[in-house]
């Protein structure tokens, strides 16, 4: 498994909002749906690290 690493997110207070109720509908956590949101996006538009490397 990649090693993660922290980082400082600013971000909408809404937009916030909305990943933490769907995060929770998903069972997962804010990190954790937001990480997956990305990892979507990135396989949905062939931008995958894991295709390039």
């Amino acid at each position: 498994m990649a090693q993660k690493k922290a980082f400082a997110l600013r971000i909408n207070e809404d937009i916030l909002k909305a990943v933490e109720k769907w995060a929770a509908d998903e069972f997962r956590s804010t990190n954790g749906q937001i990480e997956w949101m990305l990892s979507q996006y990135l396989k949905e538009h062939n931008r995958n690290t894991k295709n390039k490397e």
